[in-house]
């Protein structure tokens, strides 16, 4: 890393880290020979929990799986007060429904005035919401299709995030974080099916159905249609993929394609 280091001697707290891309930040900063701190993500709810692990670090990697945002203004306050740096891992969904929880939190650091830079990506290549239904019979049903989603690989977040954590001259940025192509999501499930070694095919349904089944695993109402509105927008204007991971790291983004191959045992 060639830039200066934020504080040598501090751990940077990373919240989520059994996340997708906690895991990889942490691994990372630790083969970096940064001190890693960890918090559960339940943590983020009590303020005194919180705030016991913010004391003397240097930069906390933040995302916010709650499906509420009632507590992510006592969150951000914390951090506000105790952490130098804040790297939030958003959504680019925000650019089309801005009210959706990540778009609320980072709305809450922008006014709490602490150092931050927001990651945003259109879904990760960690397809395994997918898994299940390739693994029963290889026909993946789900709406949007056609929808051009950019997924980006959770190490090259991870890599981003990184360098955001540890290094100045990221703060104020809003990241936009993609993969080097934009393959429809019919088309990742064939990737994937090529991968694995065995036929996978993708069934589009209505997306009032879609809502239903999403409703039905347990996502509030606005975040599915939010969701859902955010698959709809890609259909008619595709987001072409975005040069912030060479740009950030120095090197290439890692392709859907090399995802799926370095994972496919996942998938039979």
């Amino acid at each position: 890393m060639t830039e200066k280091r934020v504080d040598d001697a501090s751990p940077v707290l990373v919240v989520g880290v059994s996340g997708t891309v906690g895991r990889h930040v942490g691994l990372q900063l630790a083969a970096a020979g940064v001190r890693v701190r960890t918090l559960a993500n339940r943590d983020l709810l009590d303020p005194a929990s919180l705030e016991a692990a913010a004391q003397g670090v240097s930069a906390v990697l933040l995302g916010w799986p709650h499906p509420g945002t009632e507590a992510a203004a006592d969150a951000v306050g914390v951090l506000a007060r105790e952490v130098g740096r804040v790297v939030f891992l958003s959504s680019a969904a925000v650019r089309d429904v801005p009210e959706q929880p990540d778009g609320e939190v980072e709305a809450l650091l922008v006014r709490s005035g602490v150092r931050h830079t927001v990651l945003r990506t259109y879904g990760f290549a960690a397809a395994l919401q997918w898994a299940e239904e390739i693994r029963a019979g290889g026909t993946v049903r789900g709406y949007g299709g056609a929808a051009e989603l950019n997924p980006v690989d959770e190490r090259d977040v991870a890599a981003v995030a990184v360098r955001a954590l540890v290094e100045d001259g990221h703060d104020g940025a809003r990241y936009v974080l993609t993969g080097p192509e934009s393959p429809t999501q019919a088309e990742q499930v064939r990737i994937i099916g090529e991968a694995a070694g065995r036929p996978v095919a993708w069934e589009e349904v209505p997306r009032e159905a879609a809502r239903q089944r999403m409703l039905a695993a347990g996502r509030p109402p606005a975040t599915a249609d939010g969701a859902l509105a955010f698959v709809h927008a890609r259909i008619a204007e595709p987001q072409p993929p975005t040069t912030t991971v060479p740009d950030v790291t120095g090197r290439p983004a890692r392709s859907f394609r090399v995802w799926a191959a370095d994972h496919a045992a996942l998938f039979r």
